[in-house]
């Protein structure tokens, strides 16, 4: 049974810094992509960057220069150094994975929509202060 496991969430005043890991358990085929999304309170859960199984990177306008994805080397773990934090990055943070458990394809993984990873975490709450 796969399982991703977010960490490294907390409480930081604007301007600070937060690094959030997601580890991933049980055997799959391959990796096509994880992603991190995030939801505040009151709003739909929203794409925040992702990473394909090259390495390709993906990120939402609103962290571009800010956070940076990447991946263990195994490629059984994503995190999520995130720099010059805002009010506006208050979020439960979500990990979510692209796996296949048998050969195919994956054309398309790491995208941005949410119906596209069938892995998720729990979420961690990240919480910027001012």
């Amino acid at each position: 049974q796969v399982q991703l496991v977010e960490s490294g969430g907390g409480s930081v005043q604007a301007g600070g810094s937060l690094k959030l890991s997601c580890a991933r358990s049980g055997v799959i085929f391959r990796m096509c992509a994880m992603a991190w999304f995030r939801q505040a309170p009151g709003k739909e859960r929203e794409f925040v960057s992702s990473i394909a199984e090259d390495g390709t990177t993906t990120y939402d306008d609103s962290v571009k220069g800010r956070f940076a994805i990447s991946q263990g080397n195994a490629k059984n773990a994503v995190y999520l150094p995130m720099n010059s934090l805002k009010t506006d990055d208050t979020a439960v943070y979500y990990c979510a994975g692209h796996f296949l458990l048998a050969s195919g394809s994956c054309l398309g993984a790491a995208g941005r929509e949410s119906y596209q990873y069938k892995y998720w975490g729990q979420g961690t709450q990240v919480t910027v202060s001012s």
